[in-house]
């Protein structure tokens, strides 16, 4: 009898830890919207990395859910992706632990720029989000929200010279901190911008790649005007900067002075 009760907590005690391999590493109820989760329990704690790749094109993310999904875009359009979780040997050095082959047949593409994913994540009860409500409250058109959301990044928040210095190759920008801090790089800024849109039903990007206006790399967005069926530039950090110089600034900017070289 006390074998048999020993046993039973035992099996009880091994069921209840997760371990690497024994559930579920992919999520793919989001894929027909436009994004895929991925998580991994690695058998000692180190880094591990997500790819997501169509054809030649590729994406690189560090991958932090161990016991929940973090979600990535399919952005690369429609066709058979694979997604691969890799796991940190030594150094530079990386084996695959699992991968998976999808699918991607989205009837509206622009989907994906509306999800929450790792580089934009939203939910409805973050500060953020709540004060995108507040803010486009009575606002009819998307144009109007875009207006109001735009003045409110870009007269509310401060670009954080400090921690440019020091900002780790795995920083991923939290919205609520963001926005209780009052201050953020250009990272910051655009997942802000990005999330507060996407709240409202309006597609928008966070790009990252150069423009002539900023040295270095940069991050910025690009929105979706459904009325006119195009997409707009727009550069909250940069504006942000101009407007505490007491410059003046111009919501959209030409597209022929940016470069992107990673759209999320």
């Amino acid at each position: 009898m006390l074998k048999t009760l020993i046993a039973l907590i035992i099996s009880a005690l091994l069921v209840s830890v997760p371990v690497s391999g024994a559930y579920n590493e992919f999520d793919n109820s989001r894929v027909p919207d436009g994004s895929v989760g991925a998580r991994y329990i690695p058998a000692a704690e180190k880094r591990v990395k997500t790819r997501v790749q169509r054809d030649k094109g590729k994406y690189d993310y560090d991958l932090f859910g161990r016991d929940t999904f973090e979600y990535f875009p399919l952005q690369l359009g429609n066709g058979d992706y694979k997604v691969t979780i890799y796991e940190n040997i030594e150094g530079t050095r990386y084996r695959v632990a699992k991968s998976q082959n999808i699918k991607a047949n989205l009837e509206n593409p622009l989907k994906v720029f509306l999800a929450s994913i790792q580089t934009v994540n939203w939910n409805q009860d973050m500060k953020t989000i709540k004060k995108a409500e507040e803010i486009t409250k009575g606002l009819k058109t998307d144009r109007e929200k875009i207006d109001a959301i735009y003045r409110f990044v870009v007269d509310n928040f401060s670009y954080d010279y400090d921690k440019i210095k020091n900002v780790p190759s795995t920083h991923v920008p939290d919205i609520d901190e963001i926005l209780k801090a009052g201050k953020g790089i250009c990272y910051d800024y655009s997942a802000v911008f990005a999330a507060m849109l996407r709240s409202q039903g309006i597609p928008c990007k966070l790009i990252k790649g150069y423009t002539t206006y900023v040295k270095g790399y940069h991050a910025w967005n690009e929105v979706y005007l459904a009325g006119e069926d195009r997409w707009m530039v727009v550069d909250t950090t940069y504006d942000s900067v101009l407007r505490k110089a007491k410059k003046t600034v111009s919501m959209e900017k030409p597209a022929s002075e940016y470069t992107m070289s990673k759209e999320y």
